[in-house]
């Protein structure tokens, strides 16, 4: 076989390789971005919107928090630190009548220490445990990051980050379902503590609904 003709099949092989190496992205690219936007379901759509509508880099961002935190196992909760992360939430909440600012303030707190207890990055890594509780809990995040931005505000020496208390009544309604879903058992945590979870009848979804009759509350005391 001359020279020549070895190259030509070399050359040939090439070719076949790049178009199915292209093919198979192409085919995979679509179901990919289906399965990231089924996963992060509101997040995948805030990302797309950071980055301009660029479905493609919002893509490789989600996918990259997959990437780092997919693996991650949340830690099981013993039933009293559940039930003091709960007494400790509903405090934040009566406080909400007179002092809506520190309740958020609380409430953000709170999710932090939360978070880092199920195993999330902890020690004042915002960024990085938002992204974390992101790709497990990508659903109910957008509530933490409202909380975060009045305790930063606050902080900095703003007065709520602009927030009216109205606004800051649905960041703390948001930010609960984060804590609800925290407190919760997930599908990797032991029998025992999913028993106790679903023996509780005082769990604290039942009790979502003290944040507006708190709110309603601190209106008739303005009246």
């Amino acid at each position: 076989m001359s020279t020549g003709l070895i190259i030509a099949l070399i050359v040939i092989v090439a070719v076949v390789v790049v178009v199915a190496a292209v093919l198979t992205l192409r085919a995979r690219g679509p179901r990919h971005g289906a399965s990231l936007k089924r996963r992060f379901g509101p997040e995948y759509d805030r990302a797309v919107a950071r980055h301009d509508g660029d479905t493609k880099a919002a893509e490789r961002e989600l996918a990259e928090r997959v990437e780092r935190h997919g693996a991650l196992r949340e830690r099981p909760l013993e039933p009293v630190e559940r039930e003091r992360y709960e007494v400790r939430w509903t405090a934040a909440q009566e406080r909400f009548v007179d002092a809506p600012g520190d309740a958020v303030v609380e409430a953000d707190r709170l999710l932090a220490e939360l978070a880092g207890a199920r195993g999330f990055p902890a020690d004042g890594h915002y960024e990085d445990q938002l992204a974390a509780l992101s790709v497990h809990h990508a659903h109910h995040v957008e509530g933490y990051r409202r909380v975060h931005r009045v305790a930063q505000a606050r902080a900095n020496g703003a007065h709520d980050g602009g927030m009216g208390t109205e606004e800051m009544r649905e960041a703390m309604v948001e930010a609960r379902a984060l804590f609800d879903d925290l407190l919760r058992p997930s599908r990797h945590d032991g029998g025992r503590h999913r028993a106790d979870a679903d023996g509780d009848r005082t769990s604290p979804v039942r009790r979502d609904h003290h944040m507006p009759s708190v709110f309603h509350r601190r209106q008739a005391k303005e009246s």
